[in-house]
């Protein structure tokens, strides 16, 4: 796979062969490196949690010595978190996820609603950390947290860029969503870098891997404009900012 970014494009539209597929909600870094082939991506939301940065994580961005933080949902009954569904589209993809974000990553499966930006909605499969997994590190303040984050990487890369990466999908693909949690832990982690005159870019990695999601303008198929490549954000422009439990699905 190419170390620059892949271009999916996003779908408006779930018909009813689609939902029959089985989707997979997306909150964290499998939106913007799913690792796996699916039919559809839909934008949308779930409603009744919170996007917490709670997990402790000692493979993917951190170690045994010095675990990272990642994303987890809390129940929350006014929360709401946006991000993408996925229509899976082999049979390879659960057994995939299921090493990644069970075996390794220590969440659990539940179910939700999906609510896509058209306004349909249909049944979502989530991947979700609780306190009973042995990589709960749970709820800190921004400054301690934010101070884990840039200390910390682990096999797959810096936590900051896992961080940052997130923070900069929702910018794009959600510009009237306010994360407070999300955006206040990406906040403090830029001016932590400023102090200790680190480089955002430093640590973002190559981009093997990663999704870029874009829109496709059905007037315009490949999405070029006046012969030029669809623009899309990157994490440079942060770089400019001061249910009912589950075990693992073998589907």
């Amino acid at each position: 796979m190419s170390a620059n970014p892949s271009i999916s494009y996003l779908h408006d539209e779930v018909d009813d062969s689609d939902k029959k597929c089985l989707w997979v909600f997306a909150y964290g870094s499998l939106c913007w490196k799913p690792g796996i082939k699916y039919k559809k991506s839909v934008k949308g939301h779930i409603s009744g949690y919170s996007r917490k940065f709670w997990q402790g994580n000692t493979t993917h961005r951190g170690t045994d010595e010095n675990p990272g933080r990642v994303a987890t949902l809390i129940e929350e009954s006014e929360g709401s978190v946006h991000g993408i569904a996925f229509a899976i589209s082999e049979e390879t993809a659960i057994p995939y996820l299921n090493k990644r974000e069970c075996e390794m990553g220590g969440y659990v499966t539940r179910f939700a609603k999906f609510h896509s930006d058209k306004g349909q909605s249909f049944q979502v499969l989530l991947y979700i950390a609780t306190s009973a997994n042995p990589h709960w590190m749970g709820d800190a303040s921004v400054s301690e947290i934010a101070g884990q984050i840039v200390d910390c990487k682990g096999q797959s890369g810096h936590n900051v860029e896992y961080l940052i990466r997130l923070a900069d999908f929702t910018r794009q693909h959600f510009p009237l969503y306010d994360d407070r949690h999300l955006f206040s832990l990406e906040k403090e982690v830029l001016k932590e870098l400023k102090a200790r005159n680190i480089y955002v870019s430093n640590l973002m990695g190559t981009g093997e891997g990663c999704v870029t999601f874009i829109k496709k303008d059905t007037a315009n198929p490949s999405g070029s404009r006046d012969g030029q490549p669809a623009r899309f954000e990157s994490f440079q422009h942060a770089a400019k900012i001061p249910g009912k439990t589950l075990r693992c699905l073998n589907l």
